[in-house]
């Protein structure tokens, strides 16, 4: 295996038959398109030390945690339900590779770097949303399962922060932050029910206030990060009102304040399909000890009562949603990276098959929706840092948008990455079977397309986050200017009004109809947005680089997402996977 992990000269881009595999190499130096959102989006002041985090990352997640993931999904978490005295112990055992792994993780700071004085003395004075958002893209390339049980750590530290009483928020979030591996405790969030998944006011777990605290009773179905030390989960506290409003956030240990085993009873490991890096599994819990968030304000159970329960877990759901998107993402780029590697590699008929016009089209439309995925997805990062009005309700629309189109262009891109290793792909010991097994997970984490369709309606009928949305886009497309993109521009633009008029028509229909055409909306506005930032993108390019690299990405996007196609393009003259392949597929810039 090559350890030869920079890019060639920038005039003849990245040599991928330099490699024999993306394990090995540092996943932010062979990302050109990535170390450029982070040149663009980034404080000049904060360069430096996010570009030093990063290449330290890259080189984490390609070699050591990359190759790890390739043994741990075999040997995935197994239940210790008894010890050897038939005393309940509900033990989950993990891979010591996979034990590994997460030191790795918190010890280079992947959870603890954004509460630390270094991060706290950036320009930004946080951690920059581009660092943290390229940590998950990172991870999720090599092993998506393990995002989860990492990911939802970070999240359930917010929501104990903002929310905990003070003692429990003492006791909890050193843990919960710390770089130590020897001192961490990981999150969890609990909310699937038998009878309620995603109708969640049918949820009937009860919580019970006692003279010493909250028990929690009941049974939760689908339970990811099953062993871990801090969970979050929804309960109906007694005399609750029903529905939604009944419900409110709790913090359930893993252990009692006295040190003993909680009430919480695994009853089996999930055998799934694919994420078998995270143990996910059904779980009774019985006189469980757990803690109410939001009681703190004016009486101890003022969170029980007040009817926002649900908001509170909503803003946990919300993040890990937002981790779901950055999972279908990073298999999007590991599938490109790895088919790319092995066309460039592999001959046929005596040519390299990445000389094949049909190859060379696969792999640019594969590269073309990586940057696009991309563009949307730290858009949302860059929205949800912010604190007005105007970016809560943009993030609040660009999260569905970025997961409905992550999760999907995930599962298509690793299906292409398998069929280009042709037999190879299909079998396991090769790198991509897995990816695909991984990828099928996260069009139904944190809600399926449906209900993710469903909740972008939602963001505009009770938000209008719709208009923050179409501000954005507007934004994006006004100061372009140059030649290159002024046909994409002119594209995008049409394609604002027809949206526009599409949401103005469904707002007018029956309600059964709104629904019939919710996937169709979402798709138009995802494409409407993509299109738009990469236009944004493609205008700093051209001003920065003096490269219309981008240019040429952001025009394909239009071409294939948003332009009517008359006879499915056969008599378009459109030769871009012909005359741009080696630009868009080894990132080599292009004179405007």
């Amino acid at each position: 295996m090559t350890t030869e992990t920079r890019p060639a000269a920038a005039d003849t881009g990245i040599d991928y038959s330099a490699f024999e595999s993306a394990i090995g190499l540092n996943w932010y130096d062979v990302d050109p398109n990535l170390r450029q959102i982070v040149e663009r989006l980034t404080l000049p002041a904060d360069r430096e030390f996010v570009e030093r985090q990063l290449e330290k990352m890259g080189a984490i997640m390609g070699q050591r945690i990359a190759a790890r993931a390739e043994v741990t999904d075999k040997n995935p978490p197994r239940l210790e339900k008894y010890d050897r005295w038939g005393i309940e112990v509900n033990d989950v055992v993990h891979h010591e590779g996979a034990r590994e792994t997460k030191r790795d993780l918190w010890e280079n700071g992947f959870i603890g770097l954004r509460w630390t004085d270094e991060v706290r003395k950036t320009r930004a004075g946080r951690l920059p949303p581009a660092l943290g958002t390229a940590f998950s893209y990172f991870l999720s390339q090599a092993e998506t399962g393990m995002l989860c049980a990492i990911g939802m750590t970070s999240s359930a530290a917010g929501i104990i922060d903002r929310h905990a009483p003070a003692e429990v928020r003492e006791r909890f979030l050193p843990h919960l932050t710390t770089m130590d591996f020897a001192e961490a405790w990981d999150g969890a969030m609990f909310m699937t029910e038998i009878k309620g998944g995603s109708d969640l006011a049918s949820s009937e777990c009860a919580a019970t206030k006692t003279a010493d605290g909250w028990r929690i009773n009941g049974s939760k179905w689908f339970c990811s990060n099953v062993d871990a030390e801090a969970i979050l989960t929804l309960a109906r506290p007694e005399g609750g009102a029903a529905g939604l409003p009944g419900l409110a956030t709790f913090l359930v240990p893993k252990r009692r304040a006295d040190g003993t085993r909680n009430g919480i009873h695994i009853r089996r490991l999930k055998d799934k399909l694919g994420t078998k890096a995270v143990p996910t599994g059904e779980v009774d819990f019985e006189d469980a000890e757990a803690y109410l968030m939001g009681g703190e304000r004016t009486s101890s159970d003022a969170g029980a009562r007040d009817g926002r329960g649900i908001n509170r877990m909503m803003e946990m759901v919300q993040g890990s949603r937002f981790g779901v998107a950055l999972m279908g993402l990073g298999i999007m780029r590991r599938s490109f990276l790895e088919a790319a590697i092995y066309a460039f590699r592999r001959s046929a008929f005596g040519r390299p098959i990445a000389e094949y016009p049909l190859v060379r089209e696969t792999l640019v439309d594969m590269a073309v929706e990586v940057e696009a995925g991309c563009a949307i997805a730290f858009e949302a990062a860059q929205a949800g840092a912010k604190q007005d009005a105007e970016s809560r309700r943009l993030y609040r629309i660009l999260v569905p948008l970025a997961k409905f189109r992550c999760a999907r262009r995930g599962v298509e891109l690793a299906s292409q990455a398998v069929e280009m290793h042709g037999g190879n792909g299909y079998i396991e010991n090769w790198p991509v079977a897995r990816q695909l097994r991984d990828a099928q997970c996260h069009t139904i984490w944190e809600g399926t397309e449906n209900i993710i369709c469903l909740d972008v309606l939602r963001a505009m009928t009770r938000e209008h986050a719709e208009e923050a949305l179409f501000a954005r886009i507007e934004r994006a497309i006004g100061g372009a200017e140059h030649p290159a993109i002024a046909d994409a521009v002119s594209q995008v633009g049409r394609s604002v009004d027809d949206v526009k008029e599409a949401v103005a028509a469904l707002e007018r229909a029956p309600q059964e109809m709104r629904l019939l055409h919710a996937r169709r909306l979402t798709g138009f506005l995802a494409d409407v947005a993509q299109a738009a930032l990469l236009v944004e993108e493609a205008t700093w390019e051209l001003a920065e680089k003096d490269s219309a690299r981008k240019a040429i990405v952001a025009r394909r996007f239009v071409e294939t997402h948003l332009r009517e196609r008359p006879l499915r393009g056969i008599t378009s003259p459109d030769r871009t996977a012909l005359d741009d392949f080696e630009a868009i597929v080894r990132y080599q810039a292009v004179r405007p």
